[in-house]
């Protein structure tokens, strides 16, 4: 640091501040001093600089699932979210609550400043490690009764706006196609409001299948054949993510069957499949990068004093309409809720 400070001109408090309060450094500086640092080979010792100030720069975040956007964008903007705020993150990849917890618990080893995770089903060795050392926590895609803190949006809305859709665009026979196993958890809320919405209309409300999540496109063929044994009049499919969405509409071309026309397919999660296929897929996007964000200042915010326990935001949804649905009337604007 005393090397890199002389070389710059600046002193080391400024070196220390462009790597851990860079808002504090003007932006010519920090960019002289990054500069500097690079050609210099300077690294920052974040174990010291964690010893002597009693605070870590680290946040420690678990994902259950690296296969799609969604949570590409939500790590993207965890990404940035933390370099703004000169702090560091270091991602988890869990796809059981066994290996969550073990991710917990290196987390809690390495002393990080905060934990982010996704859902709010834990092992109770989990929740009484975090309750033991009172690190924050934040839930991300939770709106409800939070372990600490949450952030994300209602699946329950999201999924009555979708079917609301599928109704304001005449389908009078839809299928859902949902998750079966260990899953199904982060889905929970969908089937409910599903069956309650249909029902509300007096229309079928059983037309359900459940796929593996392992199956990706394949999910799409098989859930389509079981459903239309169910009701040979099928004419709309609400899928769990726009990949099993994908796959439907592969199936129905390989079937020779119309979409919209003949049936009407809706994803959720705005993959990158999603507008890029034909016809272009209408889908939920659930503002993950915003998600995201939102989970890292939260922390950063408790860290700084904020003792908000029990905070809860709300990150919102869009339903973007694309050409896997056709409209009988002209279309609502489409649904958009972000609460601060």
């Amino acid at each position: 640091m005393q090397s890199v400070a002389a070389a710059a001109g600046v002193s080391p408090m400024t070196v220390s501040n462009t790597f851990r309060y860079p808002e504090r450094v003007q932006e010519e500086t920090r960019q002289k001093v990054l500069r500097i640092a690079a050609e210099l080979g300077y690294v920052p010792n974040y174990a010291a600089g964690n010893l002597a100030s009693g605070q870590s720069r680290v946040i420690g975040a678990v994902i259950p699932s690296i296969k799609n956007s969604s949570f590409y964008n939500y790590v993207r903007g965890m990404q940035d979210a933390v370099a703004s705020e000169g702090y560091e993150l270091i991602l988890k990849l869990a796809d059981t609550q066994r290996n969550e917890t073990a991710a917990i618990e290196t987390f809690v080893g390495l002393r990080v400043a905060g934990i982010a995770l996704v859902g709010d089903e834990h092992e109770e060795q989990a929740l009484r490690l975090m309750r033991k050392t009172g690190v924050p926590v934040v839930e991300a895609w939770v709106q409800d009764a939070p372990f600490d803190m949450a952030v994300g949006f209602s699946t329950y809305e999201a999924t009555r706006a979708l079917v609301d859709l599928l109704l304001e665009s005449g389908r009078r026979h839809i299928g859902f196609i949902g998750y079966a196993g260990a899953a199904s958890r982060r889905f929970k809320q969908r089937m409910p409001a599903f069956r309650e919405r249909l029902a509300a209309y007096g229309l079928r409300s059983d037309l359900v299948h459940l796929v593996d999540e392992t199956d990706g496109f394949g999910a799409g063929p098989k859930a389509l054949e079981g459903l239309f044994r169910l009701d040979p009049d099928l004419d709309a499919l609400l899928c769990p993510t726009d990949i099993v969405a994908a796959g439907v509409v592969f199936e129905c071309g390989r079937r020779g069957w119309r979409v919209p026309e003949q049936i009407a397919v809706v994803g959720w999660g705005d993959y990158e499949i999603a507008s890029e296929i034909t016809p272009a897929l209408t889908t939920l996007q659930p503002n993950t990068y915003q998600m995201g964000q939102a989970a890292m200042r939260m922390i950063v915010e408790r860290v700084k004093g904020d003792e908000s326990a029990g905070k809860i935001m709300d990150t919102g949804f869009e339903v973007l309409r694309r050409d896997s649905v056709s409209w009988t009337s002209e279309p609502m604007r489409g649904i958009s809720t972000v609460t601060a």
